[in-house]
């Protein structure tokens, strides 16, 4: 008789690791997280590149609802970080000059013409937007599957960034909706509680804040993956069919999903649009939501911590590594262009070797892992007892 244990100890890189290691290593990555910046210098490069890095981390995971959770293609994510970030724009800053609404903020933003509100309320008001448009774009995709559902999304993120570039031209109220590829800047700082916002002299605030939103999108993450709709959205992607016959309410399922992922994003944009301090139409190319998927292909479909690694992998590869340590590697090799030049051929290249080599990610997912990788059987979940 087959008896199941907690106790059993899980394998990684063919290690056997105990059960509490995984609890363990998470404790210890956030407490050196909290404490990075300060052996930094407060206009760190690095802390700036980190400080990205957790933004996007935020919003892998909020795709991976969607993608990773449910199996629902998305390729027009970019949306919701243009939504997340013009909500930032409309409403911290002084795009909109005659008017005149101030909440919670500082004493030197409240002088300032526009509508300016404090940054907690916006992100509010951008999650509440996005979770709208995510149930928009998931209405059109409940009776389609697979690269038509890419499709779907793919039109909707280009939709979203045609209004962005000619935005200039649609009047809204008398004013234009967007500032088309001139952008709308400055934007405000995020201020807490009415105090002095943050600036780009001290880059500490900002990243402590981002390192805040990545812990609460990890605990939204862990709880609804455990909760009765993650287990949903897990028998949705393994089986539609079959997880309809069994009484999975596929629309509702379906929508709360793209819903939540699309929360996710709009909170990161809210987030980069206050720290860019700009919102430009060129920010949102279609190559953004491909630089977010491959975040999650490269950490493991599902995989929440996976998907953490891989959006910090990435990240820093994309913004530091290419940039300032490799830029320069093929001059000296006599060739006439820059490495940055190539940056997404080199990601499309990593995500080759990933799948010819670990096809399951980097830190994958059990399930995934079982079903990808040969010769581990039960004995890694079960005791065999002698009845």
């Amino acid at each position: 008789m087959a008896v199941a244990t907690d106790k059993a100890p899980t394998r990684r890189y063919g290690i056997a690791l105990p059960p509490w290691f995984s609890r363990v290593a998470a404790i210890t990555l956030i407490m050196i997280a909290a404490v990075l910046p300060l052996f930094f210098t407060q206009s760190s490069n690095f802390i700036d590149d980190t400080t990205l890095a957790l933004a996007y981390v935020v919003m892998a995971l909020g795709l991976n609802v969607v993608v990773g959770f449910a199996g629902l293609l998305d390729l027009g994510y970019v949306a919701f970080f243009a939504i997340g970030a013009y909500t930032t724009g409309w409403f911290s800053s002084g795009f909109y000059a005659d008017a005149n609404v101030h909440v919670a903020v500082s004493s030197f933003q409240s002088h300032l013409p526009g509508i300016h509100l404090n940054w907690l309320f916006v992100v509010v008001i951008a999650m509440v937007l996005c979770a709208v448009a995510g149930v928009i774009i998931g209405l059109p995709t409940l009776r389609l599957r697979g690269d038509y559902i890419a499709i779907v999304t793919l039109a909707f993120g280009e939709i979203v960034r045609v209004f962005a570039l000619k935005g200039d031209e649609v009047n809204v109220a008398g004013h234009p909706l967007t500032a088309g590829r001139q952008g709308i800047t400055p934007i405000d700082g995020i201020s807490i509680a009415g105090n002095q916002p943050f600036n780009q002299l001290d880059l500490r605030p900002w990243y402590w804040t981002a390192l805040v939103m990545v812990l609460i999108v990890l605990f939204c993450n862990i709880r609804l993956r455990d909760s009765r709709l993650g287990r949903a959205w897990v028998a949705i992607r393994e089986d539609e069919v079959a997880a309809a016959s069994m009484g999975v309410p596929l629309v509702k399922t379906k929508l709360l999903s793209y819903a939540t992922g699309a929360a996710f994003g709009g909170a990161s944009g809210a987030f980069l649009g206050a720290y860019l301090n700009t919102v430009n139409a060129d920010q949102f190319q279609f190559a953004f939501s491909i630089f977010i998927l491959a975040m999650i292909i490269l950490g493991g479909l599902g995989s929440i911590w996976g998907v953490v690694l891989g959006a910090v992998t990435l990240s820093y590869i994309n913004y530091r590594l290419i940039p300032d340590v490799l830029n320069d590697v093929p001059q000296k090799l006599g060739l006439d262009f820059q490495l940055s030049d190539i940056g997404f051929g080199i990601f499309g290249f990593l995500l080759v070797i990933m799948m010819v080599l670990r096809p399951q990610g980097l830190l994958p997912e059990r399930r995934r892992e079982l079903e990808l990788e040969e010769g581990i059987g039960a004995d890694d979940q079960f005791v065999q007892v002698q009845a």
